[in-house]
């Protein structure tokens, strides 16, 4: 039985969190990050994802997201298909001091699923909430804008180069996002 949630809407504005398996702290890594990124950029372009807040961590990402196409789970699915494929590429062809030890925990993780082949990157649980109104958008865009702070890495939120709060405090950031006007002022 799956212990993920369920994606019932799937044009709904969502909270979403991906980890990785055996929290793995794969993304202290820039070339990881950008896979990420990249990747996000793409299902923008080419899937109709919409991102309106989004950040990632050490082994974890938060997203605030919607399919303009009503396809969510496809998305979502075939986002982390994706960007396990890259993770692992890079891992292997990168100058990572981790290899060995990242790739055996990937490979103990596939194990443990039927479904998976050699490897295994993301958990197949992904934690999904739709956001019901504006309030409860307020409280995930603040979670997750606030997780770089909350663990230490800066002091304010705006100064996380991977964190869609630098679009809200109007600076670049490296992943355009949908500012939700209802926001700008709160953030």
């Amino acid at each position: 039985m799956s212990t993920s949630y369920q994606i019932n809407e799937q044009d709904a504005l969502h909270f979403v969190t991906f980890q990785i398996v055996k929290w793995i702290d794969i993304f202290t890594r820039q070339v990881y990050r950008d896979i990420i990124i990249e990747s996000l950029h793409y299902c923008q372009q080419k899937k109709g994802l919409e991102v309106y807040a989004f950040v990632v961590m050490s082994n974890h990402i938060h997203l605030l997201i919607r399919s303009e196409k009503a396809e969510l789970s496809n998305t979502i699915r075939e986002f982390k298909s994706y960007t396990s494929k890259k993770i692992l590429e890079a891992v292997i062809s990168e100058n990572e001091s981790r290899r060995e030890w990242m790739l055996t925990l990937f490979e103990l993780a596939a194990k443990q699923h039927k479904r998976n082949e050699k490897y295994q990157v993301w958990t197949h649980e992904n934690h999904v909430e739709i956001v019901y109104d504006n309030r409860f958008m307020e409280v995930k865009m603040n979670y997750i804008h606030e997780n770089p702070v909350r663990t230490g890495i800066v002091e304010n939120a705006e100064d996380y180069l991977y964190s869609s709060a630098r679009n809200y405090a109007g600076l670049d950031g490296v992943l355009d996002v949908i500012v939700n006007p209802l926001m700008i002022e709160r953030v």
